[in-house]
């Protein structure tokens, strides 16, 4: 492509600029790719190093170390017992104890149905007297579940025996070099003072490995399995390990049904993506053409237009939406309306029709999300230097020229990281579609298909359906057939998605600049 100096770019239209512009941001892909890869590389070369860096010390303190460093490689936190650090002492140990108890009870049974997740479900059987009773089986959600834990109890445990090792190898050199070692009250007086930091992190640390880590990878793993309306621990039912093969429901051309499920995907990522990109920049765009309008020089009644905009924000969404839902329905007065003035036919629907739906939950998106930008862009415009447009004033700049060169860049620069978090939030936005339309219209794709285990998926997609409330779909709201397996793979992909699509957007942003920078 042809590169431009600085003086021949600012003699481009500004059409001429925004072509240029993504020009070089499509050319700038291959080297991204490329240097993402060198890094990758030499983060895997790094993590090698660490690795064998810690490897050696390991060894060498072992090898250098007293008695007592040697014993607290089998059991943990003897050395630090035997030297009077009790506390630190007892907490290695306890750890210790509390591994192989662990292990020993229920550990190891539920590592050995890693490769099944379960042998025998649930069973009915009859007595000698004709008198039938359940006898409960395994559970694979269980197993699941508890197979994840103990792989992060066991990453834990030797994450506590390296310390321990550190430990037992600082107190030998401290002790060689005459030092007083710390007992355990300074320990726990130190948490409350240097170490303060690290007891206000460990339950919020806590918190998102349990309530966020932990879901994610567990979800991760159910993407492989087979765990859905046929294999349903919740009825004594098992599931077991398929492999890659829900992933080829996405991707596979090899059958019908395969493909039919291939192509809903696509247009359902497609219809997500384009509803992201027009929920969030008509809003943006409409809600900065309000804040203008009302702060314009000459508008009377400033005040109360800004207040009805913010009491719209008042009334809960949940009740706007259904009300707009239900005007727009067959028997609503908006259509009858329309069809007393001769503007649409008897057959007319604004629910049933896949481009109409779509279009209406744009407008309405942007009737509700106005009032937010118009506040946002109030406050952001209140802030633009008032000496840039006199200055721009005598050099001759018009209003267009004002708002293209000053006003539109600085609330670029200000509000990028909201366009950022307001288009990854649209692309996960349950909310609107699912109280509009629910999805609908319905039967845009019907999906059956023979899974390889002889499971028979059975689904389907409507017109409005995002990726996020067709996994609704997939889960919750077709109880009689949840595929959480198929669903995980979705939420594997919308995290890609979210997660490449904000990369890009965060890279492309002014916001992401030093404010020296901003021109």
């Amino acid at each position: 492509m042809t590169h431009y100096t600085d003086l021949e770019y600012l003699k481009l239209s500004a059409f001429g600029k925004f072509s240029y512009k993504f020009l070089l941001f499509l050319s700038a892909i291959p080297l991204w790719f490329k240097n993402t890869g060198i890094s990758i590389w030499k983060a895997l070369k790094k993590f090698g190093v660490k690795v064998r860096d810690e490897a050696v010390d390991i060894w060498l303190t072992f090898k250098e170390g007293d008695w007592k460093t040697r014993v607290s490689y089998l059991i943990m936190g003897f050395g630090s017992l035997l030297r009077g650090q009790w506390v630190r002492g007892l907490l290695f140990l306890f750890m210790e104890v509390a591994f192989i108890f662990y292990m020993v009870v229920a550990g190891g049974y539920y590592l050995s149905m890693f490769g099944t997740l379960g042998l025998v479900g649930r069973q009915t059987l009859v007595d000698e007297d004709g008198w039938e009773y359940i006898v409960e089986g395994d559970n694979s959600f269980k197993i699941l579940l508890y197979i994840l834990l103990t792989l992060m109890f066991i990453v834990a445990f030797i994450w506590t025996w390296r310390l321990n090792v550190k430990q037992n190898k600082i107190a030998q050199d401290l002790l060689k070099s005459g030092k007083k070692l710390r007992s355990g009250k300074e320990d726990l007086q130190s948490l409350l003072d240097d170490q303060f930091h690290k007891t206000m992190l460990a339950l919020p640390l806590a918190g998102i490995f349990i309530f966020t880590v932990l879901p994610i990878v567990f979800m991760i793993l159910v993407a492989f399995t087979n765990y859905g309306a046929n294999h349903d621990p919740a009825s004594g039912q098992l599931f077991t390990w398929i492999g890659w093969e829900n992933f080829d429901l996405l991707f596979s051309m090899k059958s019908t049904g395969s493909s039919e499920f291939g192509v809903a995907f696509g247009e359902i990522i497609a219809w997500t993506l384009m509803w992201a990109f027009f929920a969030t920049f008509l809003n943006y765009i409409c809600g900065i053409f309000v804040a203008l309008m009302i702060n314009k020089k000459g508008i009377k009644f400033k005040k109360i237009w800004r207040g009805i905009l913010v009491l719209t924000i008042a009334i809960p969404q949940f009740i706007t939406l259904l009300y707009i839902s239900k005007s727009f329905n067959d028997n609503a007065y908006v259509i009858t309306f329309l069809q007393k003035l001769g503007w649409v036919g008897p057959a007319f629907s604004f629910w049933k029709n896949v481009w109409w739906s779509r279009a209406l939950v744009i407008i309405i998106n942007v009737w509700i999300g106005i009032p937010y930008l118009m506040l946002i862009a109030t406050g952001v415009l209140m802030n633009v230097p008032a000496d840039l447009y006199e200055s721009s004033k005598i050099d001759g700049a018009g209003p267009v020229k004002q708002f293209t060169k000053i006003t539109l860049p600085y609330l670029l620069f200000v509000t990028g990281p909201y366009l950022l978090t307001s288009f990854t939030g649209n692309l996960n936005n349950f909310n609107v579609i699912f109280l509009l339309t629910g999805g609908g219209p319905e039967n845009q794709h019907m999906i059956t298909m023979q899974m390889a285990d002889g499971t028979t998926i059975t689904t389907q997609t409507g017109g409005t359906d995002l990726l996020i409330t067709w996994l609704y779909r997939l889960t919750v709201g077709s109880s009689e057939q949840p595929y959480y397996n198929v669903a995980a793979v979705i939420s594997i992909m919308m995290f890609l998605v979210v997660a490449l699509v904000s990369l890009i957007v965060y890279n492309i942003l002014p916001s992401n600049r030093g404010e020296e920078d901003f021109q």
